[in-house]
C-alpha cells in the first residue's frame, strides 16, 4: 500500500483526525464489552439466539451494509462521472427489494446458522455445502479488502500516519468486538454505527447547503454538476450500465454479511418487516453522499484530476468552513467514515467465521473466536499489498462475482423444486471462473486496458451461471434430494402467530 497521498498535501489537522478515530474505536469496544454481558451461549454468538427484533435488526443492517464504498466511494464517482454513477445508489436500494420479495423470509424460516447450513439442509449434500463454504469466504475476504482501503485513506488523510496504520487499526478494533461478543454484541455496535454515520453525513451537509445559500451561491453552478465536463471519464455505454445494475440487484442477495442477518430475526414476517425497514434507512442514507459527490465537482473539482475523489467526503467541510467549525465538522465526517470500515468489516468477519468454525472448528464458541481472527488475516495481508482508490468500483466487482455464484444457489434454492446438487455445484463453479477471471484480468489491464465487457462482467456471468445450474439439474435429475419437498415446504409456509 503505498503513501501516493502524502506529496499532495491532502491532509486535515491531526488533531481532528485522533480525536475522531479514538472516540468511535472507543464507544465501539465499551459497546461489544456490554454485549458480552448478555453473550453466553453459541447462539448468542452465531444468530444472537434468534431475538433481534425488526428496528434494531434494520438499523444492524444498515450499519453493516452502507460500507466504504457508500460513505467514500458514492460521492467519490459522482464526483468524477456525474450522473451516470447515481446507478450505485440506486443499486445499492433496490437490492434490498429484491431480498424482500424473494429471500429474507424463506431464509429466516431454513433455520440454518449460515449460507453453507442452508446449502446443505437444501440439497443434502455436504460437497455442496463445501463449495458453497469456499465462496463465502472469498466474497467475505474481497469485500473486506475496499473496506481496509478505505481505512487507510481516512486515517492517512486525518492524521498524516502511515496508510498500513488505519487497516491494523480497523482489524484490532473489529477483531476486540467480535471475539468477545459475537452476533449479539456485533448487533449493538452495528446498530448505533449506522446512525452515527447517518448522522455524521447528514449534519455537516445541512451545514454546507445553509452556509452556501447564505453566501447566495449556487449549489450546483448552473447544472455543471450534473455533467462530464470534469473530463475524468466517458459517459457509461449502455451495456456497463445494465451490468451495473443486474451485479447490484442480484449481487445483494448473496452478500454473506447481509443474509445472516436473517438468521437472527424471530420468524419471517419480522424478516420481511426488517427488510421493509431498511429500505427506508437506506434511502435517507443515500441522499447524502449524493449531495456531497455534487457539491465536490463544484468545490473540489480537483481531487478527481488527482486520483483521490473518495477524499471528498473527508475534505469538503474544510472547504466550505475555516476554523473549529471546519475542524467540528471535519471530525464528524471522519468518525462517520471510520465508523463505515467498523461496521461493515464487523459483519463480515463474524459472518465468516460462523462459516469457518462451522466447517473447521466444532462449531463452538471457543471456534468462533479462532475463526473470527483468522478472517481478518488474510484480507489485512492482501489490503497492505495492494493499493486502489476506487473504492465503488471495487465492491462493485464482489457484487458482480457474488451474483455469478451465491445468488444463483439461494433463488434456486428457495424457488425451484429441480435443483439437484450437480447443478448448484456446476453453476457456482462456472459463475466463480467467469467473472473472477474477468475480475482478475481487468486488475491485470488495469481499468483503461481492458475490454468493458471484462470490467462489468455481470450481464454475461450471472446469466451464465442460472443457464448452467438449470441445464446440468435437469441432465442429472435423479439427483434431485428426497427432502426437497420437505425443506422447500417449510420454507414457504408461514409461521403460526
Amino acid at each position: 500500500m503505498t503513501d501516493a497521498l502524502d506529496a499532495g498535501g491532502l491532509h486535515l489537522s491531526p488533531a481532528v483526525g485522533y480525536t475522531a478515530l479514538l472516540l468511535v474505536a472507543l464507544s465501539t469496544v465499551l459497546i461489544g464489552i456490554y454485549g458480552l454481558r448478555i453473550s453466553r451461549t453459541t447462539g448468542d454468538f452465531y444468530v444472537a439466539s434468534r431475538t433481534v427484533r425488526p428496528w434494531w435488526n434494520a438499523s444492524a443492517i444498515g450499519g453493516e451494509y452502507l460500507s466504504a464504498a457508500s460513505f467514500l466511494g458514492v460521492a467519490g464517482l459522482i464526483l468524477i462521472s456525474g450522473v451516470d454513477a447515481l446507478w450505485f445508489p440506486i443499486g445499492y436500494t433496490a437490492g434490498y427489494l429484491m431480498l424482500l420479495l424473494f429471500v429474507a423470509a424463506p431464509l429466516r424460516r431454513s433455520g440454518a446458522y449460515t449460507i453453507p447450513d442452508f446449502a446443505q439442509a437444501r440439497l443434502d449434500s455436504l460437497l455442496v455445502r463445501r463449495v458453497t463454504s469456499m465462496l463465502v469466504v472469498v466474497v467475505g475476504w474481497l469485500y473486506i479488502v475496499p473496506q481496509l482501503h478505505g481505512a487507510a485513506l481516512t486515517v492517512q488523510i486525518t492524521t498524516g500516519l502511515p496508510s498500513w496504520v488505519g487497516p491494523l487499526a480497523v482489524v484490532v478494533v473489529v477483531c476486540l468486538s467480535v471475539v468477545t461478543g459475537g452476533m449479539r454484541s456485533i448487533t449493538f455496535v452495528q446498530a448505533f454505527q449506522y446512525w452515527l454515520k447517518l448522522t455524521a453525513l447528514a449534519v455537516p451537509a445541512a451545514f454546507i447547503l445553509f452556509r452556501l445559500g447564505a453566501d447566495g451561491a449556487s449549489i450546483t453552478a448552473g447544472g455543471s454538476a450534473f455533467t462530464t465536463d470534469l473530463n475524468t471519464t466517458a459517459h457509461a455505454s449502455l451495456y456497463g450500465t445494465i451490468s451495473l445494475v443486474i451485479a447490484l440487484l442480484f449481487g445483494t442477495l448473496g452478500l454473506p454479511h447481509v443474509l445472516v442477518r436473517f438468521y437472527t430475526n424471530p420468524d419471517g414476517a419480522s424478516a420481511r418487516r426488517t427488510t421493509v425497514l431498511v429500505l427506508g434507512l437506506l434511502s435517507v442514507f443515500y441522499l447524502f453522499p449524493t449531495v456531497y459527490g455534487i457539491l465536490g465537482r463544484i468545490h473540489t473539482p480537483e481531487l478527481a484530476a488527482g486520483g483521490a475523489a473518495d477524499a471528498t467526503v473527508l475534505l469538503l467541510p474544510g472547504r466550505i468552513f475555516d476554523g473549529a467549525t471546519g475542524d467540528l465538522l471535519s471530525a464528524l465526517v471522519t468518525a462517520g467514515a471510520f465508523a463505515a470500515f467498523l461496521s461493515t468489516t464487523s459483519g463480515l468477519v463474524v459472518s465468516l467465521a460462523g462459516v469457518i468454525s462451522q466447517e473447521f472448528f466444532q462449531g463452538s464458541v471457543t471456534g468462533f473466536r479462532r475463526a473470527a481472527l483468522l478472517s481478518t488475516i488474510v484480507p489485512l495481508v492482501i489490503a497492505l499489498l495492494t493499493d486502489t482508490l476506487a473504492l465503488a468500483g471495487s465492491v462493485g466487482s464482489v457484487f458482480a462475482f457474488t451474483a455469478s455464484t451465491i445468488c444463483p444457489l439461494l433463488l434456486l434454492g428457495i424457488w425451484w423444486r429441480g435443483l439437484t446438487d450437480a447443478g448448484a455445484i456446476a453453476g457456482m463453479l462456472v459463475g466463480a471462473i467467469l467473472c473472477g477471471g474477468a475480475i482478475a484480468v481487468t486488475a491485470a489491464l488495469g481499468p483503461d486496458g481492458g475490454w468493458v465487457w471484462l470490467g462489468q462482467p455481470a450481464l454475461w456471468t450471472v446469466p451464465a451461471a442460472f443457464l448452467t445450474m438449470v441445464l446440468v439439474s435437469r441432465a442429472t435429475a435423479g439427483r434431485r434430494p428426497a427432502t426437497a419437498s420437505r425443506v422447500l415446504a417449510r420454507l414457504h409456509t408461514p409461521e403460526p402467530r
